[in-house]
């Protein structure tokens, strides 16, 4: 394998590429040629490295012209073996849009949706997967999605309500791909997708398809970004068609929900309230706090069990997530290799001990924060928020007699005096504050 790859190598240096791609455009009527160049492309185009020289040819033109010219399906399949590596390169795809690729695909696609041929349904797929690899791009997806407007992103809207799994799947992608800056998913809020999402949704609760179940949720999850597209989104019901999949035991489904609720309660209350008192969410959440085996849903878990606490800043929601045995996962949270993560976890604590210390105080014991804490304050390589957060939470702690005793016992004085010299000035003041209730408290 090493061998062929420095010779496909040497051969790219050499500039074998804008050789070959001449050829093809002179000989294009020579179907033994056409044939070799393609296999010839389709060796260099696994190797990273020819990427830049095949973009830098015409080589999107000649090969979209040789396909609109292919009616045999082996022909045609020979091309696609070409296109999907080229296509990974952002500026290829840009060529290949503008080099007319995507109308194609869509022509592929309407003559074969009908059809339960084996081949056709492959080719189905191809056609339907290259069109989403296109979108990957930020300059192709702005330039096929036209202000909503464009013909292309009309054409993958319909495939959300079609019957054909695939399609759907692919129809759900793109709007994933499309929804990747705010303005696009403002326009499409606005024109009514989180309705077709929803309804795509609805069709694959039971027994449903999973990689459709995901697709649909990331579109969701990346349209809830913009803050004005929130409460749109929560009074069309998008919370309630979400919670539906609360029972996947899929973690790539269980991930995505995770996060388009995170996204979708980002600083409105009133949803995070809603959410935070559901008990059977909230044990879920607790649940896949442990789930080990997928760091990923793990992860959300932990950020979505404190984004409820931070953006409700509400008692009944601390409540239920003490009952539902949450707040060791808040505590081991604050010891994450992620900074983002510690700081929202120490952020819900602090919350946590200002409005239900007496509640919580017997798990925060348990789960050994005084002594997290201690750590965090007195490690070096803590990020200035992290300490900043730390020292917060061991002033409200001192509400509560054990946890106050633990502080005591641990000779915090000496650790956070030495902070009160710290570069950062937030850190600094924070230091004096927390020394003198030290001092006073001891």
């Amino acid at each position: 394998m090493c061998v062929v790859y420095s010779l496909q190598a040497q051969l790219i240096n050499m500039g074998v590429i804008p050789t070959l791609v001449k050829l093809l455009g002179i000989h294009c009527q020579n179907a033994a040629l056409t044939e070799m160049c393609l296999v010839a492309f389709g060796n260099l185009a696994e190797l990273e490295s020819s990427k830049e020289q095949f973009a830098s040819t015409n080589i999107a033109e000649e090969l979209v012209k040789l396909f609109k010219k292919q009616i045999d399906h082996d022909k045609r399949e020979m091309v696609f073996e070409v296109l999907a590596p080229l296509a990974e390169n952002d500026a290829i795809k840009l060529q290949l849009v503008e080099a007319g690729l995507v109308e194609c695909l869509l022509e592929i696609v309407q003559q074969k949706v009908d059809s339960d041929k084996e081949e056709d349904i492959a080719e189905l797929k191809t056609a339907s997967d290259l069109m989403v690899l296109l979108l990957l791009g930020d300059e192709s997806m702005q330039k096929l999605f036209e202000g909503g407007k464009g013909n292309v992103f009309q054409r993958v809207l319909s495939w959300i309500p079609s019957n054909n799994h695939q399609l759907q799947l692919a129809g759900a992608l793109a709007i994933a791909n499309f929804a990747r800056n705010d303005g696009n998913c403002i326009h499409m809020v606005d024109n009514g997708i989180v309705e077709k999402l929803m309804d795509l949704l609805d069709r694959h609760v039971e027994d449903g398809n999973v990689t459709v179940q995901h697709a649909a949720l990331s579109a969701l999850r990346n349209l809830a970004i913009p803050v004005v597209n929130k409460a749109k989104m929560l009074s069309a019901g998008v919370t309630e068609a979400v919670l539906k999949f609360l029972k996947s035991e899929m973690p790539p489904v269980q991930f995505k929900l995770l996060g388009t609720l995170r996204m979708l309660i980002d600083a409105q209350a009133e949803a995070a309230e809603q959410l935070g008192k559901n008990v059977k969410l909230v044990e879920r959440l607790v649940e896949w706090c442990e789930a080990k085996d997928h760091a990923g849903v793990m992860g959300e878990s932990n950020r979505l069990l404190s984004a409820l606490i931070r953006h409700s800043k509400s008692k009944d929601v601390i409540k239920t997530i003490v009952q539902s045995g949450g707040i060791k996962h808040l505590v081991t949270m604050a010891t994450s290799e992620h900074v983002i993560m510690q700081n929202e976890a120490l952020v819900a604590l602090a919350l946590i001990a200002a409005l239900e210390l007496g509640t919580a105080e017997k798990d925060l014991e348990s789960a050994k924060l005084v002594q997290i804490l201690h750590t965090l304050l007195a490690d070096e390589r803590s990020a200035p928020e992290i300490k900043y957060n730390s020292m917060v939470l061991i002033c409200a702690l001192m509400g509560s007699e054990s946890l106050h005793k633990e502080v005591q016992d641990l000779a915090f004085l000496d650790v956070v005096s030495k902070l009160r010299s710290h570069e950062n000035k937030s850190v600094a003041q924070q230091a004096s504050l927390t020394e003198q209730r030290l001092a006073v408290e001891s």
